[in-house]
Parts: structure tokens; C-alpha cells; sequence
């Protein structure tokens, strides 16, 4: 017959000093909390760093410009990239790729026809294939071929239809756009020519108008003043866009980037200082609440040292009354961890309904590592109050 608890559970004086085991239970629920608040804060964070731009095969794809001051506005020299410049980005560590954004060199301007009376000056501009998010087949040019295939930035689609009204233009679709066909004016070096241009698709990464890179190096020789064409952009290929040493080195070279799409980065570092102070301060704090609830049990103990001496002494095992006497208090440690993953769930759903808006990136409910670290702390509570007893009562033993 099992050995049962309960009858020798009056011997041990447990109801003494109630303020220090409930102090231990505020403290110990106090610091589970702001444990899984912060970790979850972090994981928030970085999700929004890791959705905050558009990635292809987990690396993100920028563009950066050369900053046009009142000392360089004017000297072309000064602000376009030279090969110098692509080589110092190459060889930093957290850049996988560079490459230049190649723009026309000549005189450029599309018109729509008689469809859309539309006609206006543009630029062109060629970029490696691997660094264009939408790339379809027909991407392609060859000397001699009338017609050039077009990739347009979606943003210049939707800037054509909020004016579009107002010129008395009709507005078109995506659909309406890539059936048109635009006429690609060239002009220079006393010549004009002009061929078929064709949307093939649209960029959501690029503002910009990108033709072929075979057709721009062929256009600039035939139509451009004969220099070499420098890029004012280069477009970088890394694995975090947000990385703070990578902006750091951006920002000591008086490179531009669009601060929007690294806003998150640029503070990554405070975020992450923030939530893993306030995820320190918390693990101190449950730390210094089982450090409490020792004192509790070291008095308790201490305090039936002569009921426990005599248990030992009749034949109970030390091991035995450690693992009943450690049970009383799972309960409790379970009922703090889960109370505080309660309350850490209310505030995840929260901020991701009021302030985030529902912002897809984000879940309105805890990631599953907090619940491991939760599970992970009830463990860390049974083990310690465990040994702990089991330590002092095979002092008494």
C-alpha cells in the first residue's frame, strides 16, 4: 500500500510566515511576466524588421544614392558611384551583392498614342535580372528587334491614375496597361529613332522604368554622347536590411536609402536594448523570488526539524518526503506561469489589434517560444524548490 501524505502533513509547520511565501508568489508572477512580455516584444520586433521589405531567396534588395548637397548639387563627379565605390560595398561583410543601376545617356520620351494622348520625357534604366522581383521570360532584347519590353514600377502606375483625371486622360488597370503598347522615342547624336515598348510587368521593389540591359548598352553607344555611364544608384543584395552596422556604414558614407523601409532598423538597436533589459530584469526578478521562497521553505524546515527528525527516524525516506512535500507547491507554480501566459496573451492581442492595426506580419496570439519558456520556468521551479528541500532534509538525516 502506498504511503500517503497527509496524515503527517500537520507536522510540518507551514502556516508560518504566510507574508514571505505570498511576497515570493507576487514576485515569482511579477518577473514570469515580464519575461514573456519582453520575449515576445522582441519577437514582434523582429518580425516587423524581417516583413519591413521585399525579399527574394531571404535577402533583401535597396537602393542607395550618393546624398546631393549645396557643396556637390552641380559636379556630376561627386555624386555618381564609381567602380571604387562598388568595390569598398563589396567587400563589407553584411552586403552579399552590388550592383549598379545604369540609367539612358541620351534624350528619351514615351508616348501612348492615340488611345491615351499622353506623352512625356522619361528615363530608362537597366538592372542585373537577379535584382528585379518580377522577371518575366520576355525580358529580353536583341539588336535589330523593334519592340522592348518594358518592367514599370507599380508605384508610377498608381501616380498616372491620380492624375489622370485631372488631364482629362482616361485611367487604365494593370490589365489595360500591359496590352498597350508605348512608343519609345530616342534622341541623340543627331538621330531619332523609335520603337514598340511593351509593359511586361510591374516592379513593386524598383521606381523605376527598366528595359533590357543588352538594348540600354546598345542605345547608349548609338545614341549617347560616347562616355562611360556612371550610375547614380546601386541597388544592394543583404540579409538584413535593418542591420545596424549596416547602416551605420551607409550613414558614414553620406549614402541615401529610403528610411522608411529601414525605419525599425535604425532604432534596432535601442528595441533590442530595451526588451532585453526588460527581459534581464525580469529573469532577476524570478530569481529573487525563488531565492525568497527558499527562505520560506529553509524556515519551515527549520521549524519542524524535530517532527521531520523524528519521520526519518521511524523510517521515512528523505527522498520520499522531499518529492510529497515539493508537490504542494506545483500547483501554485502552475497556476503563476499560466496566469502570467494569460495575461502576456491579452496584451499580445492587444497591440496587435490597437496599435499594429492588425498589421499581417504580426499573430494576435504568443509565439510558441514564449509557451516553452513558460513550460521551461515551471520546470526550473519544481527542480530548485525540489533539490532544495531535498538538501536540507538529508542534513537532518
Amino acid at each position: 500500500m502506498a504511503l500517503s501524505f497527509k496524515p503527517i502533513r500537520p507536522l510540518l509547520q507551514t502556516g508560518t510566515n504566510k507574508s514571505s511565501r505570498l511576497f515570493s508568489y507576487a514576485g515569482l508572477g511579477i518577473g514570469v511576466l515580464l519575461l514573456l512580455c519582453a520575449i515576445q516584444m522582441y519577437i514582434n520586433i523582429q518580425s516587423l524588421l524581417r516583413e519591413g521589405s521585399i525579399r527574394k531567396n531571404g535577402f533583401d534588395y535597396i537602393s542607395i544614392t550618393k546624398n546631393v548637397t549645396a557643396e556637390t548639387q552641380g559636379q556630376e563627379e561627386k555624386n555618381l558611384f564609381r567602380q571604387t565605390d562598388i568595390d569598398e560595398l563589396k567587400k563589407q561583410p553584411f552586403i552579399d551583392g552590388v550592383e549598379p543601376l545604369l540609367a539612358n545617356d541620351f534624350h528619351v520620351k514615351l508616348s501612348a498614342g492615340a488611345m491615351i494622348p499622353f506623352r512625356t520625357d522619361m528615363f530608362l534604366e537597366a538592372l542585373d535580372n537577379s535584382y528585379i522581383d518580377t522577371v518575366p521570360p520576355s525580358f529580353a532584347w536583341q539588336p535589330g528587334q523593334r519592340s522592348v519590353p518594358i518592367i514599370l514600377s507599380s508605384d508610377f502606375l498608381e501616380i498616372y491614375n491620380v492624375f489622370a483625371p485631372g488631364q482629362g486622360l482616361p485611367q487604365i488597370s494593370r490589365e489595360t496597361a500591359t496590352s498597350l503598347a508605348v512608343n519609345i522615342h530616342c534622341e541623340g547624336r543627331e538621330k531619332e529613332e523609335i520603337f514598340v515598348g511593351r509593359i511586361a510587368a510591374f516592379s513593386d521593389r524598383i521606381n523605376s522604368v527598366l528595359v533590357p540591359k543588352s538594348f540600354l548598352d546598345w542605345a547608349n553607344q548609338e545614341f549617347g554622347k560616347g562616355r562611360e555611364v556612371s550610375a547614380t544608384r546601386l541597388f544592394i543584395k543583404t540579409k538584413d536590411a535593418n542591420n545596424p552596422d549596416f547602416l551605420r556604414f551607409l550613414d558614414g558614407k553620406d549614402y541615401k536609402l529610403n528610411k522608411d523601409k529601414t525605419i525599425l532598423g535604425r532604432n534596432k538597436m535601442v528595441i533590442d536594448g530595451i526588451f532585453s533589459g526588460l527581459g534581464i530584469f525580469g529573469l532577476l526578478v524570478v530569481i529573487l523570488a525563488l531565492m525568497l521562497f527558499s527562505f520560506y521553505l529553509q524556515l519551515v524546515i527549520a521549524r519542524s526539524r524535530d517532527s521531520l527528525q523524528l519521520l526519518l527516524t521511524i523510517g521515512y525516506s528523505p527522498a520520499w518526503l522531499s518529492r510529497n512535500f515539493s508537490k504542494r507547491f506545483i500547483p501554485v507554480y502552475i497556476t503563476i506561469v499560466l496566469t502570467a501566459l494569460l495575461v502576456t496573451q491579452l496584451a499580445q492581442w492587444a497591440f496587435h489589434h490597437f496599435v499594429m492595426f492588425d498589421r499581417p506580419e504580426l499573430s494576435s496570439f504568443i509565439h510558441w517560444g514564449v509557451w516553452l519558456v513558460g513550460v521551461a520556468l515551471i520546470i526550473l521551479s519544481i527542480v530548485t524548490n525540489y533539490r532544495l528541500v531535498r538538501k536540507l532534509l538529508y542534513r537532518l538525516y
